[in-house]
């Protein structure tokens, strides 16, 4: 197997994007990757794009070929990849495999979601539960994830005001982040004033409804500086799986598929989370944020409520986390999000992240999940 790495990366603005349509998304967030990268269009090998729910919310499928033509880059081979909102983690894993393996050698893999052109993301959003024993019965993404932070609470004695200090941290590192949705500071007291959710979620404990697209050029490792002087290693990619309920987990407060995932990258890498010096986690909620860095082994179970408290988990703390302003305030577009984790932490290995730089940052990692964890994939990425 061949080491891999990456040589491009590209993120368009993430938000509200009334005027601007999926096709025209994939488009700027692939160019952008190309002209980063420094190869040609006609260098590309294959194309690997994740999005969850294109069929639900923009009513078109067949979306690998309507994005290799209107890219620009027919006859490509492109392939569609759908793992609810872990699909762009597991088209950045599909890509790195394709290198790895030799089968081909330059490979794109993005993502995208065009989520706002719907009257109510809810019923799509929710496709990614059990439809018979959540959806259909009620359960919608925001009360599952207010199950597990009432049971966290109640087991851990994390306080309200630890989850909202999570959303805090986000909203200050979004802020120095001019491609996030929602790039503006916010205090705890406005977290829990805010409309209730899913008792004991608010709307700012949330992580957004969003358009946006993002994407990754990828080579064998021996190759890299033909195109970067920058080039960004791959040391690990995984994934994992759960069950697609909570009712079926003998702990609701642990995502068993994020720590199978992380166990299996930290050997993969031969690291230890001592060794990472920042990581993009999947809070789609507040509570998610902290049971990722409890998952991940960054702190005990239980623990994750105080490590926020304490400033642990701040730019400048023992582990930074979201640098990019997370999925609560740089966005969510369901299948963009493991994309976008990638493209920060090769922007913050490079040194390129301005006013949001983790100083001194080598080695990275991000993790994604799909749904409540029934899908979990992480990357260890290294300067």
């Amino acid at each position: 197997m061949r080491d891999v790495a990456i040589i491009g990366a590209s993120q368009t603005k993430f938000g509200e994007l009334w005027d601007v349509s999926f096709r025209q998304l994939i488009t700027e967030a692939g160019l952008g990757a190309i002209d980063d990268s420094n190869v040609e269009g006609a260098d590309l090998d294959a194309m690997y794009v994740g999005n969850m729910t294109a069929g639900l919310f923009i009513q078109q499928e067949h979306i690998a070929a309507l994005i290799a033509d209107h890219t620009g880059l027919n006859p490509i081979p492109c392939a569609r990849i759908e793992a609810a909102c872990a699909s762009g983690s597991l088209a950045l894993r599909q890509g790195i495999m394709a290198v790895a393996s030799g089968y081909h050698d330059i490979v794109i893999s993005a993502g995208v979601e065009k989520m706002t052109d719907v009257v109510d993301a809810t019923p799509a959003i929710a496709t990614a539960s059990d439809q018979e024993w959540e959806a259909q019965q009620g359960a919608t993404f925001p009360s599952l994830y207010a199950m597990i932070a009432k049971r966290h609470m109640y087991e851990h004695g994390t306080t309200r005001e630890q989850l909202a200090k999570f959303s805090v941290i986000n909203h200050k590192n979004a802020a120095k982040n001019p491609k996030a949705q929602f790039p503006f500071e916010i205090t705890v007291d406005q977290v829990l004033n805010s409309s209730i959710v899913a008792d004991p979620l608010t709307l700012l404990d949330c992580s957004p409804v969003t358009d946006g697209a993002a994407a990754i050029i990828l080579c064998p490792a021996e190759d890299a500086k033909k195109y970067t002087d920058t080039p960004i290693y791959v040391k690990a990619s995984t994934q994992a799986s759960d069950t697609i309920t909570l009712h079926d987990r003998k702990d609701i407060t642990t995502i068993g598929s994020t720590k199978v995932a992380a166990k299996k990258a930290y050997e993969m890498a031969n690291l230890t989370t001592k060794d990472i010096d920042t990581v993009e986690v999947h809070d789609c909620f507040s509570i998610n944020g902290i049971l990722a860095i409890e998952d991940l082994g960054f702190v005990e179970k239980g623990q994750g409520g105080i490590a926020v408290e304490e400033g642990i988990t701040e730019n400048g703390g023992e582990i930074p986390v979201n640098p990019s302003g997370g999925l609560k305030a740089r966005g969510h577009p369901l299948g963009a999000t493991g994309i976008a984790q990638a493209a920060e932490i090769v922007w913050q290995l490079r040194g390129d992240a301005g006013k949001r730089q983790v100083e001194g940052a080598e080695i990275g990692m991000t993790h994604n999940i799909g749904g409540t964890g029934g899908t979990a994939a992480v990357h260890i990425l290294s300067r």
